[in-house]
């Protein structure tokens, strides 16, 4: 759990906001003056504006790096693999070279998104009866048995190839530097990391990796330095992804995997390819919010959108109990179809088409009482725990990126193979152990996946569509139901994009168990209390961190989420 606000300095983060606005030149400052909104209340910080390119993140020195790629001329892409570069350093609880990347990248020049999927396949060796065989009735969370192949780095370098202008090697370096010298450990990061030191204590690589002096995690402000892993970026630079994907530094993680019993293989690392893919999308009031298709689980945020699209959504007003109500029990339909339908498409018995069809939509619709709060309509059980990060760029040229990163759970595994530096994933625990499903565990098979980037087109004068915004929510099965919440907050509500970041945000978990941050006052809790939810009081760790790249008529609007350490910035 992330440590609540009470636990920072007092005025840190909004001394974060007159730092983003020297980030911009002085050429900026009429922009800045007739567009800006009031600074929120809430966050003590504003939506950032500015002319030429913008990228918001999660961490301040990601945001640096990416920023001045985007300064020196670089589009959108080299600033996002460059700062989710930093993040695997300074952020390493959250993501990593050991984790997995989905991306949608606005290409300007061809009018068009394009969809990349970067995650890995279970490997060769994982069956159902191999994790039976070794004494575990589920996947364990915490053992070399959840490694799945990573697919970070193969992803990042296909989308430098595609669509960057820059290559791996010089990606990497602010990263290398980071990692080589070290840093000052930010104060949400550090309350993450304290959190799991139990869980690095148990391997021997990540405790003398992560740990200071192995026995501990840094704290705020306390620096931290990973040379192994600046060994590994350089190695990474010098000879690509190849290092990893069937070469020594892969060799080596296979040879770690086996001492603990994993099941990937050499083999499976060499045989790796990232999937550029075709967004699925719905249209809603004028908009289209596109999401990556299956084995990741944004259909859900397009079911929850169809659900509700006949509802007088903004009559109800935000966060009403009405309002609430409904979207919560379109979240309960959606999750349901996601724990019984959604896996690798190879396997699924339904096409994300015919879940997203009238006839399928207006039958989940039907079975919401706008009076009472259903109890478990799900099929399956909902995988609520991830580990993420979540940035956006935009470049002079309308590029823009919506990219997200994961080692599933906080440090993944737990698993590092000494002296790589990083740890591995843990997504293997995204299949289930019942026979039979169409996401049961099995050999060489995409897991379900919980992180998912979102865009938005929106309907133009003329017919077409065009981009609008780019934005993703992180926080395992919070991200459906985030990127819901902040969408409808700007497209109904006409909240600007950090408006829309830090208005309190619910998330239902299962059954009626229904969180809601501060903010929701009491008498809307009692009323859905009195439709039977089971309201709690949740923290802000709870519901992710949002990042938004808003495309304005001319220039870009940024907001970053004060959940997080992070922030935004423009050029």
């Amino acid at each position: 759990m992330r440590p609540d606000d009470t636990c920072f300095p007092s005025g840190s983060r909004r001394a974060l906001a007159p730092l983003l606005v020297a980030l911009l030149p002085l050429a900026a400052a009429p922009l800045l003056e007739a567009q800006a909104p009031p600074m929120s209340p809430a966050a003590g910080r504003s939506t950032v504006y500015a002319p030429q390119g913008a990228i918001a993140t999660s961490h301040p020195l990601a945001t640096s790096a990416g920023l001045a790629v985007l300064e020196r001329g670089g589009n959108a892409v080299d600033a996002a693999i460059t700062a989710a570069a930093v993040l695997t350093v300074v952020e390493p609880h959250m993501t990593g070279i050991g984790g997995d990347v989905f991306a949608l990248y606005w290409s300007a020049a061809e009018g068009r998104l394009i969809g990349l999927n970067g995650h890995g396949r279970s490997g060769s060796r994982m069956t159902r009866e191999a994790i039976l065989e070794a004494g575990h009735s589920s996947i364990p969370s915490r053992s070399a048995l959840s490694v799945t192949v990573p697919g970070a780095v193969r992803a990042w370098d296909d989308l430098l190839r595609a669509h960057g202008t820059i290559g791996l090697a010089e990606a990497l370096a602010p990263a290398i530097r980071l990692a080589d010298e070290g840093f000052p450990v930010s104060p949400i990061v550090a309350g993450d990391w304290a959190g799991v030191e139990e869980v690095l204590g148990r391997n021997d690589g990540a405790r003398e990796t992560f740990l200071l002096d192995g026995e501990r995690a840094p704290q705020a402000g306390e620096w931290f330095r990973n040379p192994d892993y600046a060994a590994t970026l350089r190695q990474l630079a010098a000879e690509g992804p190849e290092a990893l994907y069937g070469g020594s530094l892969g060799a080596r993680v296979v040879e770690g995997l086996d001492e603990l019993g994993g099941f990937v293989t050499l083999e499976d690392l060499r045989a790796h390819r990232s999937q550029w893919v075709e967004p699925i999308s719905v249209a809603f009031r004028g908009h289209r919010l596109w999401e990556i298709p299956p084995p990741g689980q944004g259909i859900a945020a397009l079911q929850m959108l169809r659900i509700l699209e006949p509802f007088p959504l903004e009559a109800m007003g935000h966060n009403s109990p009405e309002y609430l109500h409904h979207l919560v029990e379109a979240k309960k339909l959606a999750y349901a179809d996601l724990g019984r339908h959604i896996a690798d498409p190879r396997f699924m018995e339904h096409t994300p088409e015919e879940l997203l069809g009238d006839g399928w939509i207006e039958r989940r619709r039907a079975l919401i009482d706008p009076h009472e709060a259903m109890d478990r309509p799900d099929a399956g059980s909902a995988i609520t725990e991830s580990e993420t990060i979540y940035l956006t760029a935009a470049d002079r040229e309308g590029n823009m990126i919506s990219f997200i990163n994961s080692v599933f759970s906080s440090f993944g595994s737990g698993v590092v193979v000494p002296g790589t530096g990083f740890h591995l994933q843990n997504r293997g625990t995204g299949f289930t152990m019942t026979p039979d499903r169409p996401n049961t565990v099995g050999p060489e098979k995409e897991p379900f996946h919980t992180i998912i980037p979102a865009f938005v087109t929106r309907t133009l004068d003329d017919g077409s569509e065009g981009p609008w915004m780019s934005y993703g929510v992180m926080g395992g099965a919070m991200q459906p139901q985030g990127h819901v919440q902040v969408l409808l907050n700007m497209i109904l509500f006409g909240m600007d994009p950090q408006e829309a970041i830090d208005a309190p945000r619910f998330r239902h978990y299962s059954g009626l168990r229904l969180g809601i941050e501060a903010g929701v006052g009491e008498e809307v809790r009692r009323a859905l209390t009195a439709r039977g939810h089971e309201v709690t009081s949740i923290g802000p760790g709870a519901v992710g961190g949002a990042q938004i790249i808003l495309r304005l008529e001319r220039g870009w609007a940024a907001a970053s989420d004060p959940r997080k350490d992070g922030q935004a910035g423009g050029h």
